[in-house]
């Protein structure tokens, strides 16, 4: 039994020994025990990333230069009445669009017509007594001549028809301005615009002052303000001269990707903020439309200079390498070159590249994080991005 044992375990040592030279073998021709030659596989190299290339653009811009303001209205009015009374009638409703004489307010006339009236008749009496006095110094005349009269009363009747007249003009300006309190009673809008709230209504009891509250309010629509500051360079070059309305102005809302209105420079301010080293310029906007509301957030962009050839990219394929900013060449060789490049401004959704690339050259704009400078890719070409909704808008 013990010799039976012995034997198998001899057999075993044989059949590991043999197994572990079969390995030996394998590994010194370069497999891996399985039949796959993984030293020919550490050989290969790894497959090109692919990424997307784009040919650098190159166009005539018109620089701009970017500011934010605020819209405001070309009229704005707050409604107040100008005689104390009640409101009768409330003739708009709020919100809504108003021309330029339509009614807004109807104060209580009833008082109004009464004076009126009343100062009408204090015309006519004084026209009367005017008459009768100035009658009167005729006569006084022809009876100064046969000495048929004094002097001295002579000179009253001629005085009393000096004050019958005065008295006829006094009366008058008092219909007039009775006549003007009329119509105060009567509130209608100074311009064309859009209505605020009624903030009094039929009922109330208002008086005139600038210290009261206003009734409502009212602000034109069409054209618009967009008020903005300017700093001292943009100034200097593009508004000091006198043809100011030549400059373009463009303006976009907060919702707005780009710039979807067209303007001109209104007015620039005659003094600058020394604090802030800035001047109020404003520019007029049409809004046929309506959708511009006073108060609302402007995206404002000033052009001026002649045309000028740019070389612009989109701004996705700009790479960031600690404080500088750089973009991946492909040369002719399909290798990825570092080039460091120095940005501008946008335009038309394009970052404008004022030194390191040249029109015609060839830039990763998708895939950069995959690329190392100077290892081979496996170029997919497509247009700019920004070249395409730049066409679109247009």
């Amino acid at each position: 039994m013990l010799l039976k044992r012995k034997q198998i375990y001899v057999a075993l040592a044989a059949i590991l020994i043999v197994a572990g030279a079969g390995s030996l073998v394998a590994l010194h021709d370069g497999g891996d025990g399985f039949g796959f030659d993984t030293a020919h596989a550490a050989d290969a190299p790894p497959p090109a990333p692919e990424v997307d290339v784009a040919t650098v653009v190159s166009k005539n811009i018109t620089d701009w230069q970017s500011y934010s303001g605020r819209l405001q209205a070309v009229d704005h009015v707050d409604i107040r009445p100008l005689v104390p009374g009640t409101i009768m009638a409330v003739y708009f409703k709020d919100g809504a669009l108003v021309k330029k004489g339509d009614p807004l307010f109807l104060i209580d006339p009833r008082p109004y017509v009464a004076a009126a009236d009343q100062a009408a008749a204090q015309v006519a009496a004084a026209k009367a007594r005017a008459s009768f006095a100035t009658t009167d110094f005729a006569r006084a005349q022809k009876l100064i001549t046969d000495n048929a009269i004094a002097k001295r009363d002579f000179d009253q009747k001629s005085n009393d028809a000096l004050a019958a007249l005065a008295n006829v003009k006094a009366a008058e300006a008092a219909l007039e301005n009775a006549q003007v309190n009329l119509g105060y009673t009567r509130i209608n809008a100074p311009v064309s615009g859009r209505m605020s709230r009624a903030e009094m209504t039929v009922g109330n009891v208002v008086a005139p002052g600038i210290s009261s509250p206003p009734l409502t309010t009212l602000v034109s629509v069409s054209p618009m303000y967009a008020a903005f500051d300017v700093d001292e360079q943009t100034y200097l070059k593009y508004l000091s001269h006198d043809n100011k309305t030549a400059v373009p102005v463009r303006l976009g809302l907060a919702n707005e990707t780009g710039y979807s209105r067209q303007g001109k420079i209104s007015s620039v301010d005659n003094v600058l903020n020394t604090s802030s080293g800035t001047i109020r310029v404003r520019a007029t906007f049409e809004n046929t439309d309506g959708a511009l509301v006073p108060g609302l957030y402007a995206r404002v962009e000033v052009g001026g200079g002649a045309p000028h050839p740019a070389v612009l990219i989109d701004d996705r394929a700009v790479g960031t390498d600690q404080a500088k900013k750089f973009v991946l060449v492909i040369d002719a060789q399909n290798h990825a070159r570092y080039r460091e490049v120095t940005l501008g401004d946008m335009f038309d959704g394009m970052r404008v590249i004022t030194a390191g690339l040249q029109p015609g050259e060839k830039i990763v704009v998708s895939g950069l994080q995959r690329v190392r400078p100077g290892s081979e890719v496996k170029a997919n070409p497509v247009p700019m991005s920004g070249e395409n909704s730049a066409a679109q808008g247009a």
